[in-house]
């Protein structure tokens, strides 16, 4: 299957022009990190820094409240600590997975591009 997969991906590149193929090129798989950076590039790319800033408190607030909870003696503060620590994660919890949804919705564009490239590609071929 892997071979015909890089035949399949040899053949579109020999038959696109110098600039359709670094275009193309450019749209291949992505490690995290590289997914990661992507995230900073583009139009959302000052809602990603928000969120990265927010991430950040929310998760020094967790590491405070997990602090406080240890340190507390009474029963009541104990609640008061681990509902806030609770809390606090369940944020930084929810703000990764709203970047990692983001970076999914990068991933399935990138690979719309790739069709749209090769089905172009194809029609110029036909006609």
């Amino acid at each position: 299957m892997k071979n015909k997969l890089e035949n399949i991906d040899k053949l579109i590149k020999e038959s696109l022009t110098q600039e359709e193929a670094a275009f193309y090129a450019e749209l291949d798989e992505q490690n995290p990190f590289e997914m990661l950076e992507g995230l900073f590039h583009g139009r959302n790319r000052w809602i990603i820094i928000l969120i990265n800033v927010i991430l950040l408190i929310f998760f020094g607030l967790f590491i405070y409240c997990l602090i406080q909870f240890l340190n507390a003696e009474a029963t009541n503060d104990l609640i008061l600590w681990a509902a806030s620590g609770f809390a606090s994660f369940a944020i930084v919890g929810f703000l990764k997975l709203f970047t990692w949804m983001q970076m999914d919705k990068n991933a399935i564009l990138r690979e719309i591009k790739r069709l749209e490239l090769q089905v172009s590609s194809l029609a110029g071929k036909m006609s």
